[in-house]
């Protein structure tokens, strides 16, 4: 299987997108290709003993920004790493990519060059979130901001899907986002939504409200991408804080405290395992013709090699072939908006 990496759009480009993918050519065994400067990759890929491994090199002499538009990339740059390795896709050159750069330039490309499936209005970002329990999806976590209930009802089905052939989840409990578990509670969106799922092929549990994400209790959560993305960054911000703080209070324990810390280190690590972002890579740009992953700006060679991982499997379990059936089973483009 070959996977095209654009290997200029992270914060720590081209080093990070590079070791990481020499990883994931030697941990799972795929093809890469990797797209942008030629000469800034080929001298990167001289630190590392790559003799043998799959690895080829797309040279795309434009890069696009975090402050480049979307509609920049469409009408400008059509000759940068993140829409060249997006090609490769359409072209059948490649079986998905995988990119760290600009997340709207990211799905700009990846919905004008790929097209979004057939029923699908709107493709959703997927993200993974630690719990006391299994992890839980959430979807959309940034791709659209302004949603009809149509819209999150193709998000619950993609969620479902995603749910069931990468995790393994035999009957994915379904909650909607909102601000109190009864039905009435909530905005005009989540009150005609909630009634929408009331009839669906999934196992709908009802609303869900932030303070229960965590508790392992649903399996994927649907909301718009813009309270999505609100609970993602807090999310994010919040681990990182709790990380800040428990050093904190270490650096400033008594000698007692500070002589027990070893034995509490190993839960630490654990801790910090489960709630790390690097562990799942990235994020599927869920409902396009295509697998598109994408990863956080500042991701370390461990995420590029995991988000390439989560590709392969996305690829192998058909995801895409999947979210297709049950969107022509369930007449999607004809539910209520």
């Amino acid at each position: 299987m070959k996977i095209a990496l654009d290997a200029m759009g992270g914060d720590f480009s081209p080093q990070a997108e590079i070791e990481g993918g020499v990883a994931a050519c030697r941990e799972f065994g795929v093809e890469l290709v990797l797209v942008g400067d030629e000469k800034r990759i080929s001298a990167e890929l001289q630190k590392y003993p790559v003799s043998g491994l799959p690895i080829t090199i797309l040279h795309a002499d434009q890069v696009v920004t975090m402050d480049d538009a979307p509609s920049m990339v469409i009408r400008k740059k059509r000759n940068s790493s993140i829409w060249r390795a997006t090609e490769l896709v359409s072209e059948g050159k490649a079986s998905a990519v995988v990119s760290a750069g600009n997340t709207g330039a990211c799905m700009a490309a990846a919905i004008f060059i790929l097209s979004p499936l057939k029923g699908i209005d709107r493709p959703a970002i997927a993200a993974i979130f630690p719990t006391l329990k299994d992890p839980v999806i959430m979807i959309d976590v940034g791709a659209n901001v302004d949603c009809k209930p149509k819209h999150l009802f193709q998000f619950a089905v993609m969620g479902d899907v995603y749910a069931k052939r990468i995790f393994g989840y035999q009957k994915p409990r379904v909650g909607l986002l909102n601000i109190g578990e009864e039905e009435t509670k909530g905005n005009e969106l989540t009150k005609e939504t909630f009634k929408l799922f009331k009839s669906t092929p999934f196992h709908f549990i009802g609303n869900v409200e932030g303070k229960d994400i965590f508790k392992g209790e649903t399996d994927v959560v649907v909301c718009d991408g813009f309270a999505g993305n609100v609970v993602l960054k807090m999310s994010e911000g919040l681990s990182e804080a709790i990380f800040q703080l428990l050093k904190l209070e270490i650096n400033q324990a008594s000698w007692l405290g500070k002589l027990g810390y070893p034995l509490l280190k190993p839960a630490f690590t654990r801790f910090k395992k489960r709630v790390d972002y690097s562990e799942y890579g990235g994020a599927p740009l869920l409902g396009v013709n295509g697998v598109c992953m994408i990863c956080h700006g500042r991701s370390t060679p461990k995420a590029f090699k995991n988000a390439i991982g989560r590709a392969k499997n996305l690829v192998d379990q058909q995801v895409n072939t999947y979210i297709q059936q049950e969107v022509e089973s369930n007449l999607i483009a004809e539910t209520p908006s």
